[in-house]
Order: structure tokens, then sequence, then C-alpha cells
């Protein structure tokens, strides 16, 4: 059990983890936040935005919080600040602090929320008065480019495809919805931003890859595939794709961060 607990982090990290923490430096940099505060972490899978609080804003205390047991397990083994708790539990029943923590975050999570308004609005009820309740979604539909590549491909294949694509499935991952939801939870002064990074693949094998893992929809959706209809997959996105002189792959990803005042 705990050999396929550690595979499932692992995989996440090769498929997303590796784009998972430059986009958490963004995010926590827009923040701003000052040194000293207590973090609450909503959906802290395999680590991304836990350790990069760590690094940039010098945090009091950290509670990283995660429904998956697997990803809880991988994390405990990875993380030796003291200043970290990671506790098992979802949006629905958050760790509560006397006064409430000062900075309530949630990364790449939100969309993947049955209800992101209740968890909003759970959120913001965790938060002390006046402290900041914050997330970030990756832009499925047009700015995550690695992702939009793929089932753009897929459903070219297999119409069917398009049921599982983020860019349909999530229509909160876009700037006004975003706004809108953390303003029906109750929160002022909201605002959001768009974050970019680069997403360098250093051959067509290394973007492949990762889509082999079976962690995430379309990892899911490539492993769900029988072997004629996932080489054909291969091909188009082979064909489709730039290479570099160098036989690199430039992208770039795009998430929308949003942030709210309990």
């Amino acid at each position: 059990m705990m050999r396929q607990m550690w595979a499932v982090g692992d995989a996440y990290e090769a498929f997303m983890g590796r784009w998972s923490r430059p986009v958490a430096e963004r995010f926590v940099r827009w923040l701003g936040a000052e040194s000293g505060l207590s973090w609450l972490e909503v959906g802290c899978g395999t680590g991304a935005l836990t350790s990069t609080i760590c690094g940039l804003a010098d945090p009091d205390s950290v509670v990283a919080c995660e429904p998956s047991e697997a990803f809880v397990e991988h994390l405990r083994g990875r993380m030796l600040d003291v200043r970290v708790s990671v506790v098992m539990a979802g949006a629905g029943d958050l760790p509560r602090r006397p006064g409430g923590f000062d900075c309530v975050v949630s990364g790449l999570v939100l969309n993947f929320l049955p209800n992101p308004r209740e968890a909003v609005v759970e959120m913001r009820a965790r938060t002390s008065p006046e402290g900041v309740v914050a997330g970030y979604v990756w832009d499925y539909a047009e700015g995550m480019q690695l992702l939009r590549c793929f089932w753009d491909a897929a459903v070219a294949v297999d119409p069917a495809a398009g049921a599982l694509d983020e860019g349909q499935r999530f229509p909160i991952c876009r700037p006004d919805a975003l706004e809108s939801l953390f303003r029906e939870a109750g929160l002022t002064r909201v605002r959001s931003e768009a974050l970019e990074i680069p997403t360098r693949f250093e051959s067509f094998l290394d973007y492949w890859q990762p889509f082999l893992g079976g962690t995430g929809p379309a990892p899911s959706y490539v492993t769900s595939l029988g072997d004629e209809r996932r080489e054909e997959l291969r091909e188009r996105l082979e064909r489709r794709l730039e290479l570099g002189p160098d036989g690199a792959i430039e992208l770039v990803a795009r998430a929308w961060a949003i942030r709210g005042t309990a």
C-alpha cells in the first residue's frame, strides 16, 4: 500500500508537480504576505505550495490539509520543516485556530471541489478578521498549453474525450468567474491576476511520458485507451507539437490567481 502511495505522488510530480512549483512561487510573491503569519492550505497535494510558503513567506506556521492519504504520506515523507503540520482533511472539515488563520490559501484545487462556493465560505470562516483568502487555478480553456494541445488532439482522435476536457469541465477557471465566486462567499477587496510560467520539455518523450502515469484526468484517460488508439493519439501530438532546433518543446502555462479579504 505504501509503495502505491509513493507511486501516486511521484506520478503527479512528473506530470504536473514540476510546473506547480514555479507557479506557486509566482503566487506567493504576488500575495506579498509579511513574515511570521499563520497559514492554512487547502488541498496541499504533494507540497508545491507548502514548500514555497516556507521558502518565500517566512511563516510562523503552516497547516497543510489534504484529503488524499497517498498525497499526505508522500508529503510527510518529504516535508522536514518543523513549522509545517500535514493534516488529512478536506474542504468540508478544515481545522480551526483560535482567532483564525492569517492566510488561508489553495493552489490548483478550487475547480476540483464539488461545491467551490461552500469551500470558499469555509475558508473565509477559518480566516482572522482582515486576513487573506486566496488561491489559483490553471487556465485550462486557453492558457495551459500542454493540456490544451493534449485535449485538442484527443478530441480529434476520439470525440467523446471532449467530456473530459478540463477546459469544458471547469468554468470557474476564468478571472470573472473567480471574482464572482469570492464576492459571493462574502469576501471584500477581491482582485485577480494572471500568472504565467514557461514549460519547457527537452523532447517529445519528455512531454509524452508523464501522460502514461495514470494520475490526473489526462493520464487517466490515456491509460483507459487501447494500444492502437493510444498510439494514434501519441502520433497526432508528435506531429502537432513544434520542436525547436535542439528538439525541445517550448510552451506556456497560465494560471489565474484570486484573493480577497475576510
